[in-house]
């Protein structure tokens, strides 16, 4: 059996890699990037032929679907913020207890603070500024790590958002398909909310305001 083209090869890795598809589709995937990940992930060393047939990656038009992301993301906004922490802690009432008032305060404040109950316990995310306030009511066997050197950056979408399927995953897969690491994700009404490392935070607000615009 013949071996197969670059173009048949990229084809496949895409259809089977739809975050990374659905950032060509939309546009607002780095094509350089894009083509660097595949060749190195494909073994190609033919890098232009790669970024060739990324581009005429997909034959067909937009999706229905995918017209509404871009709809939504033409009427969204992008924040940032730096020097933010993650701290997770254990699970159990009695850390919540402890983190009552200081969680209070830090509200009071208008400081960030952001607490997310997962399976095993609470990722709080706070201004490392913050952390000795939130560490010192909690004893240390409750808490896990402390994340630092991280950056927020916000997508504020109207609120049509609650009806529009993929975002998420959109944003997500620009944010992979550029090899930038998400260190925490989430989408909670009109926010969609990625923790970054802060060495990202030039090229993640590049290839975002690109997906906005």
């Amino acid at each position: 059996m013949p071996d197969r083209s670059v173009a048949e090869q990229v084809r496949e890795y895409l259809d089977a890699h739809p975050v990374i598809a659905d950032a060509i589709r939309l546009r607002i995937g780095n094509y350089s990037a894009i083509a660097r990940r595949v060749a190195d992930d494909l073994d190609l060393e033919a890098t232009d032929a790669v970024l060739a047939a990324c581009r005429r990656y997909p034959r067909g038009g937009e999706s229905f679907r995918e017209n509404g992301v871009r709809r939504v993301l033409r009427r969204s906004r992008i924040e940032t913020r730096t020097k933010v922490a993650a701290i997770t802690v254990a699970q159990g009432i009695d850390v919540l207890q402890r983190l009552g008032d200081v969680v209070e305060e830090l509200l009071d404040e208008n400081s960030l603070c952001r607490l997310i109950q997962v399976s095993r316990g609470t990722v709080i995310i706070v201004d490392e500024d913050s952390i000795p306030r939130v560490t010192r009511v909690l004893r240390d066997a409750q808490v896990i790590s402390v994340r630092k050197n991280l950056i927020e950056v916000a997508v504020t979408s109207p609120e049509s958002i609650e009806e529009t399927p993929g975002l998420l995953r959109h944003l997500a897969g620009v944010l992979s398909a550029q090899g930038i690491n998400i260190v925490e994700a989430l989408s909670c009404y009109t926010d969609t909310i990625f923790l970054l490392h802060d060495s990202d935070l030039s090229a993640a607000t590049s290839v975002l305001s690109r997906a906005v615009r």
